[in-house]
C-alpha cells in the first residue's frame, strides 16, 4: 500500500516550509490541505463540465448499448463513432477524482511517517532509533509518530542514528492543538481527540450529497460506482479513525473545502446551464447532418442531380473514389508470375 503514498514524496517538503512559517502542526496541515484544494480547483471546474457534458451524451450511449447489446465489436465501434464525432470523452472526469485521492493517499503517508517525509529521515534509521529506544514494532506505521512522542518527552538518539540538529528540529515540532496531540491514535474510542475523526466523518456525508445535487454527478452515475465512490469514503473514513488524528484534521478541512467549492462551480459552471449548451450543439449538428444539398452524379453514363444529406454525400464520394480506383489499377496483373 506505501506505493501509493508517492505523492507524499511532494507533500511533506511543502508541510516542513510551512511549519517553519507557522509553527504549529496542525494548522500547518490546514494550510497544506488549502492550498492543495485550490491547486486542484481547475480540474474540479473540468469535472463539472464534463459532468454536464456526459449528461447529454448519456442517453445517446444507452441506446447504443441497447441497440447493439448482442454485437459488443458493433457496439464499441459505434461508441468510438460517437465519441470521435462529438468530441467527447467519456473518462474525462475521473482524472480529478484520481487526483484527489492520490492527494489523500499522499497526506495520509505524510501523518504516518512524518519522520522520514517531513524531516528526511530514512525508513531504516526510524526502525534503529525505535529499537535503540524499545519503540519498534512490526506496525511501521505507528512507530514514526512514537518516535517523535519519545523525544518529545526526552528521550536521547544515538547522533550516529540520527543527526543532532534533526532530533532537535523534532524535540521543537509543534504537534499540539487545543491540548491535543496530532501524531495520536484516536482509535473507536470515546475521547477528546475522537471528535476530530467524527467531524471528518460528518463532512464526508455532507459533502457527498451536496456534490452529488450540485455537480448533476448523482443522475449520471450507476450503482456500482455509487458503491464505489462510498466505500472509498468509508475506507478513508476508517484510516481517520486508525492514523494519527492529523489526517482527520486534514480529511475534515478537505470535505468543507469541498462543500465550498460545490457552491462556487454550481454559481459559475452550473450543469443545467452547460447541458443546454451541449445538448444546443448536438442538435445543430444533427441538424447539419439532415440538411440535404444538391449534387450532380453520374449513373450509368447519365449527368443525374441528387438532393442527399452529408451522410449520403460521403457515401457518394466513398463510391466514387473506389470506381475511380478500380478503373485505374484495372490492368494491372493480379495473379502471381509463372517459373
Amino acid at each position: 500500500m506505501q506505493i501509493l503514498y508517492f505523492l507524499a514524496i511532494l507533500i511533506g517538503p511543502l508541510v516542513k516550509v510551512l511549519y517553519n512559517l507557522i509553527g504549529n502542526y496542525a494548522v500547518t496541515m490546514v494550510v497544506a490541505t488549502l492550498i492543495l484544494k485550490l491547486l486542484l480547483f481547475p480540474l474540479a471546474i473540468h469535472q463539472q463540465k464534463s459532468t454536464a457534458k456526459m449528461s447529454v451524451f448519456q442517453p445517446l450511449m444507452n441506446e447504443i448499448q441497447q441497440k447493439y447489446k448482442n454485437d459488443p465489436q458493433k457496439q464499441q465501434e459505434e461508441m468510438m463513432k460517437l465519441q470521435q464525432e462529438h468530441g467527447f470523452n467519456p473518462m474525462a472526469g475521473c482524472l480529478p477524482m484520481l487526483l484527489t485521492m492520490l492527494v489523500l493517499f499522499g497526506f495520509l503517508g505524510v501523518v504516518y511517517y512524518p519522520v522520514h517525509y517531513i524531516f528526511g529521515v530514512s525508513d531504516a534509521a526510524v526502525r534503529e532509533a525505535c529499537q535503540a529506544l524499545g519503540l519498534a514494532t512490526a506496525n511501521a506505521t505507528t512507530m514514526q509518530t512514537a518516535l517523535i512522542q519519545a523525544i518529545h518527552n526526552g528521550a536521547v538518539i544515538d547522533p550516529a542514528i540520527i543527526s543532532a540538529d534533526v532530533v532537535n528540529e523534532i524535540k521543537n515540532f509543534n504537534t499540539v492543538f487545543f491540548g491535543m496531540d496530532m501524531c495520536d491514535i484516536p482509535g473507536f474510542n470515546l475521547t477528546p481527540i475522537a471528535i476530530f475523526p467524527i467531524i471528518a466523518a460528518v463532512t464526508m456525508i455532507l459533502s457527498y450529497f451536496i456534490n452529488q445535487k450540485l455537480s448533476g454527478m448523482g443522475a449520471q452515475m450507476q450503482g456500482s460506482m455509487k458503491i464505489m465512490i462510498w466505500v472509498t469514503n468509508l475506507m478513508f473514513v476508517s484510516f481517520c479513525f486508525n492514523a494519527p488524528v492529523g489526517f482527520s484534521l486534514y480529511y475534515g478541512v478537505s470535505n468543507l473545502f469541498q462543500i465550498v467549492q460545490s457552491f462556487v462551480t454550481y454559481k459559475i459552471y452550473s450543469p443545467e446551464k452547460f447541458k443546454a449548451q451541449y445538448e444546443a450543439e448536438l442538435a445543430a449538428k444533427r441538424a447539419e447532418k439532415k440538411k440535404k444539398k444538391t449534387v450532380t452524379v453520374e449513373e450509368n453514363g447519365k449527368t443525374v442531380t441528387k438532393e442527399v444529406t452529408k451522410g449520403e454525400e460521403n457515401k457518394l464520394r466513398l463510391e466514387m473514389a473506389r470506381k475511380r480506383e478500380a478503373e485505374l489499377y484495372k490492368d494491372e496483373r493480379t495473379t502471381p508470375l509463372q517459373h
